[in-house]
């Protein structure tokens, strides 16, 4: 990496160049830049607004899973099976499937060989378990922060090879130019959050042949997020550089404490802890969910499996499915105002009509998963000691003690299974940009837990195959760059200018936007859509984001990246409400982890009222992706293209072996 300076607009701003630019820093991010270096690209940089501030490092839950083809028992798997697995989800790619089922084994043993202390018998084998969506054991976990220590191994390996980190800059917009009728990626522009009120605003150009864009999903979009609070998600900045966007219908939701922003799967729920919902002021305790079930049994045991049906899941509604625990909560929370608390210190109580709570009355699945565990005892907490004394511990690391308070929870936007559109190398329409990780959509709508942290891994080292095999130019001359990318920064230029000097020290304009975002799609596009409410809560976000810069002010200079930050927010709900209005408009109904309302649908519940009637999934659209892009007339359209195939393996080894030896497989 290269730094030097230039002049734009009477301004000096500092210009780096390298040939690929890696932006983000979570564990995608950071396997990309490690298999880079290990390539032979070390003309490279990490920039990141804060390394170690996405959600690799700070999410989690109680045994947070990675998944994999299986590598222990004697239940028999291949590629092809895993494979077989990701792509019957629906709305996946196959060749993408297989490539992710492919690389899942290499992938898992470069962070073992890392670091990461996923756990093994005295054989050496990583003991499976099963997980959501998993017909095999192939799921594993090195405990509540497996995410985390992926994070910290990677981290650790930058450091190593001695790999540029650009911390506290914040990427703004990416640059391109058009070749033909394609757009190819030709650097970028970032601030320096150290330098915000100094005379250029601490702008900053970035000259590269490539990037990989790293940058974890739109979290900020949310009202109710389980995302770290200060990941906003930047996928607006590849939108409206032109790159084309996958299954932005598809995000998971679930149960989440909000205090300290954590998952509440796994354990936390086979434990059965006592739910209960109080008013605003924690007064009136109510056990809410006895009102819905006929027995304790069947409570208690919904709420186990709550456990690894994981998360919110159309399919498990009716007939008491798990997933009634997270409407019913959202229920108290949102409809009836109150909040609501799962409690580990006592069992559930139950009443007079379905039965005081014992062990012996839970379903078999439930009972014998306690009793294999060792757990058919004591109270919640006591269970969860027993279980898995590392969720108790992570929260009691955050000020939260289960053995005396409750833990307040909330149904959250959880992950991003859409995102930006990647060929078989993670290569966007967008020429050399490369988005891997949670921000590239692979992940159709029926993914099993975990099978996003194998694929961000895959996708990095794909990307970085590619890139060495195929693009490793240097930098433009600086001259030539500046010259290639004149008007777009001119132009992004001025209009940060404008922003700065746009102050009033009374202004709120910024919170009030982003909790408008926020409020919007977390009523309209978040786990219950309905057609009239989502065309309602596009045409306002369109609205909004036309005044936009008519009505923007800043408090102070500080606020210029807060102020592009809600600007591209706005673009990227637009683009998300826009999918999923498509998708509505086409007959699409309840499926992955939101439901659709209809007022000619199936009831879910006894107990609730007529507006909660589902429309059931169209299956017909399982076999299609929603693909969006922005227009040249600057609007969001959405199509329904068909998915590929998984591809037969009928290759031959000597002619795969001279088209490797030719360098024609990476290409």
């Amino acid at each position: 990496m290269e730094k030097t300076t230039t002049i734009i607009k009477g301004i000096e701003v500092p210009i780096y160049s390298m040939n690929t630019l890696v932006i983000g820093s979570g564990a995608a991010a950071l396997n990309c830049a490690v298999h880079l270096h290990e390539f032979g690209v070390q003309d490279m940089a990490i920039v990141t607004e804060r390394l170690g501030g996405g959600a690799s490092n700070n999410s989690g839950s109680d045994k947070q899973t990675y998944y994999k083809m299986s590598i222990s028992g004697k239940e028999a798997d291949s590629p092809y099976e895993l494979a077989k697995t990701l792509f019957d989800g629906g709305a996946m790619h196959g060749d993408i499937a297989l490539i992710e089922a492919t690389l899942s084994l290499q992938e898992f043993y470069h962070l073992v060989q890392l670091g990461v202390p996923f756990p093994h018998d005295k054989y050496g084998t990583f003991i499976g378990y099963k997980t959501d969506h998993d017909p095999k054991q192939r799921a594993t976990s090195a405990g509540p922060r497996t995410s985390n220590q992926m994070f910290e191994c990677l981290a650790r390996d930058v450091t190593g090879k001695e790999i540029p980190v650009l911390d506290r800059h914040e990427v703004i917009a990416l640059l391109t130019k058009t070749e033909g009728n394609q757009k190819k990626v030709i650097g970028a522009i970032a601030i320096n959050k150290n330098k915000m009120v100094s005379d250029n605003l601490g702008l900053v150009l970035l000259n590269c042949e490539n990037i990989v864009l790293g940058i974890g999903g739109p979290g900020g979009m949310y009202q109710s997020s389980v995302y770290p609070e200060g990941q906003i998600g930047s996928i607006g900045i590849a939108l409206t550089a032109g790159a084309i966007a996958n299954n932005l219908t598809e995000s998971q939701f679930g149960l989440s404490s909000i205090k300290v922003r954590w998952n509440v799967s796994g354990t936390y729920q086979q434990v059965v802890p006592k739910y209960i919902s109080t008013d605003q002021d924690g007064n009136n305790p109510q056990e809410f969910l006895n009102e819905y079930f006929d027995s304790m049994g069947k409570l208690a045991t919904c709420v186990f499996l709550k456990g690894y049906q994981w998360p919110f899941d159309a399919r498990k509604l009716t007939n008491f499915g798990s997933s009634i625990i997270d409407i019913l909560v959202y229920n108290e929370r949102v409809l009836k105002g109150r909040r609501v608390f799962m409690d580990f210190r006592s069992n559930p109580e139950g009443d007079d009509r379905i039965g005081a709570f014992s062990l012996n009355d839970l379903e078999p699945e439930a009972f014998e998963y306690l009793k294999k565990s060792g757990a058919l005892f004591g109270t919640p907490i006591e269970r969860l000691e027993k279980m898995n004394n590392l969720a108790i511990e992570f929260y009691q690391s955050r000020g939260i003690n289960l053995y005396k308070e409750p833990l307040e929870i909330a149904v959250c936007s959880q992950h991003n299974n859409g995102g930006l559109k990647g060929n078989i190398w993670w290569e966007s329409n967008v020429k050399h940009l490369f988005p891997v990780g949670e921000v590239n959509g692979t992940h159709g709508i029926y993914r099993p837990g975990g099978s996003s942290l194998n694929g961000g891994q895959v996708g990095g080292y794909r990307a970085a195959q590619f890139i060495a095999a195929n693009y490793q130019s240097s930098p433009k001359q600086i001259d030539q760059f500046v010259t290639e990318a004149s008007d777009q920064i001119t132009e992004l230029f001025t209009y940060y200018q404008d922003i700065s000097k746009r102050v009033n020290a009374d202004s709120t304009y910024g919170e009030e936007i982003r909790a408008q975002i926020q409020t919007t799609m977390t009523l309209s596009g978040s786990h219950i859509r309905e057609l009239s409410t989502v065309s309602d809560a596009l045409e306002k976000a369109e609205a909004l984001y036309t005044q936009f810069d008519e009505n923007l002010e800043i408090c102070s200079r500080n606020e210029v990246l807060g102020s592009i930050q809600n600007k591209m927010l706005l673009a990227t709900q637009i683009a998300y409400l826009s999918s999923i209005k498509k998708y509505l408009q086409e007959g699409g109904g309840s499926r992955g982890s939101y439901i659709v309302l209809d007022p000619e649908g199936e009831q879910i519940h006894p107990k609730l009222d007529g507006n909660w009637k589902i429309k059931h999934e169209n299956s017909s659209h399982r076999d299609k992706i929603i693909e969006t892009s922005l227009t040249s007339s600057g609007q969001f359209e959405s199509s329904m293209e068909p998915v590929r195939p998984i591809p037969e393996d009928d290759e031959w080894f000597e002619n795969v072996w001279n088209q490797y030896l030719q360098g024609e497989i990476v290409r």
